[in-house]
């Protein structure tokens, strides 16, 4: 693209001054629109693409805007003074920002050009062709494996997890950014040592993958749906405890990798 600050996106929020999703102090960008429809989804209103209301705190509230790969450079360079200090930089995620192949890899390559560390979150779920254009201009990629087996995996998110899968092992292959696996612990769904113990062991099975992130399942997303006038099919699960997250991590240190509970 010949002026590629001027490429156009949509997005729904972006969250300053974290901690998490990447090293150092982070600007972490929302894109809209996602394919997967996972259960406990903490942010429903990311999955639509179009622009739509939802109510928030008693206010109908209007949720995604278009803008240019500039407009949100300018937000993103606001602090450029904690991403320096910090080692940080910038995280994009969702939704799904491998559904915006025509913006995020021209807004990743804008933060490259400003020294700023990258990193997408991702479920991995996109032809391989296009998360080519991202794998330029990306430090790292910060990967959900979710379950191996996919049709359960189709039965809590809605598609199957081959081409997932398929996507995790040509990124680590790639070695053009460091891939850190995540996996979001739902009961019900994959919290039993089996079920963790084989996510852990494939990603160890994938080259150059050191680190295995243990993320557990939150309800902080639920009032959203309300919002949304959706109904929340997560409502009657219950968070893990502590207990619980420990002895999992456990399990999926036997792989090798470096595991948390967090990331």
């Amino acid at each position: 693209m010949e002026n590629y600050l001027q490429a156009k996106g949509r997005i729904f929020d972006i969250q300053k001054y974290s901690i998490h999703d990447g090293p150092g102090i982070r600007t972490i960008v929302f894109l809209k629109g996602c394919a997967l429809r996972c259960r406990w989804c903490c942010n429903p209103e990311g999955q639509l693409y179009d622009i739509h209301p939802m109510m928030f705190n008693g206010k109908e509230k209007i949720v995604g805007q278009d803008v240019t790969v500039d407009e949100v450079l300018s937000v993103i360079a606001e602090d450029d003074f904690y991403y320096r200090r910090s080692g940080g930089g910038v995280t994009l995620s969702g939704g799904e920002c491998l559904n915006q192949p025509d913006f995020a890899p021209h807004l990743l390559r804008a933060c490259h050009e400003l020294g700023y560390n990258t990193a997408i979150e991702t479920t991995g779920f996109q032809k391989w062709e296009i998360i080519e254009k991202y794998l330029e201009h990306l430090d790292y990629v910060l990967m959900d494996i979710k379950h191996i087996d996919s049709a359960k995996h189709r039965e809590f998110t809605g598609v199957p997890n081959e081409l997932i899968l398929e996507n995790a092992r040509r990124i680590a292959e790639s070695g053009k950014a460091e891939l850190i696996i995540r996996t979001p612990v739902i009961p019900t769904f994959n919290d039993t040592p089996e079920e963790i113990h084989a996510i852990a062991e494939f990603a160890a099975s994938l080259p150059g993958v050191t680190k295995h992130h243990l993320l557990p399942y939150h309800r902080l997303g639920q009032g959203k749906y309300e919002g949304l006038n959706r109904g929340y099919g997560m409502g009657d699960i219950e968070p893990p405890d502590n207990k619980h997250m420990e002895m999992l991590l456990k399990v999926a240190e036997r792989s090798g990798l470096h595991c948390q509970i967090g990331g």
